[in-house]
């Protein structure tokens, strides 16, 4: 179950692979995300050591539960992936060009989990071109509907 996703990541990037991280959240972070409270248009994932954080996610505190807490909506949050798909990820970002871009935050299990892509920056053209291939597809979807009344 998807609780919200970055478009603009699609938009933006190629992703060519995808693995599924967890998050270390605070109790009111579980409830606002819950609430649907969040959003990630302008998050990335970085690479600290040999650890990955998720940083600018926004979670809108609820006005019920963080009354005794001083919540930092931005706050920097912890990714938490096996080893070796760290140790993984981290050589293709050096070493490759490539960059981790959150694409979606969903629930797996009762739990919240990232999916983190790693992905390559489109230029321009590429995405001039992804565009124009949508609108086609668009209108001959419309084209065949036409055609089958």
């Amino acid at each position: 179950m998807s609780i919200t996703q970055n478009r603009k990541a699609r938009y933006d990037y190629q992703v060519e692979e995808r693995f599924e991280a967890g998050l270390v959240l605070e109790g009111w972070e579980v409830k606002s995300i819950r609430a649907g409270r969040v959003q990630m248009n302008e998050a990335y994932v970085i690479v600290r050591g040999a650890e990955l954080f998720l940083l600018n996610a926004h979670i809108n505190t609820l006005p019920t539960t963080s009354t005794h807490v001083i919540a930092d909506p931005t706050r920097t949050r912890k990714l938490l992936l096996k080893a070796d798909e760290i140790r993984k990820l981290i050589g293709k970002v050096e070493r490759a060009g490539y960059t981790l871009v959150p694409l979606d935050l969903h629930f797996t299990r009762g739990r919240v989990k990232l999916n983190v892509g790693l992905a390559k920056g489109k230029r321009e053209f590429e995405k001039r071109a992804a565009e124009q291939d949508r609108d086609w597809k668009r209108q001959q979807n419309r084209l065949l509907k036409q055609r089958s009344k």
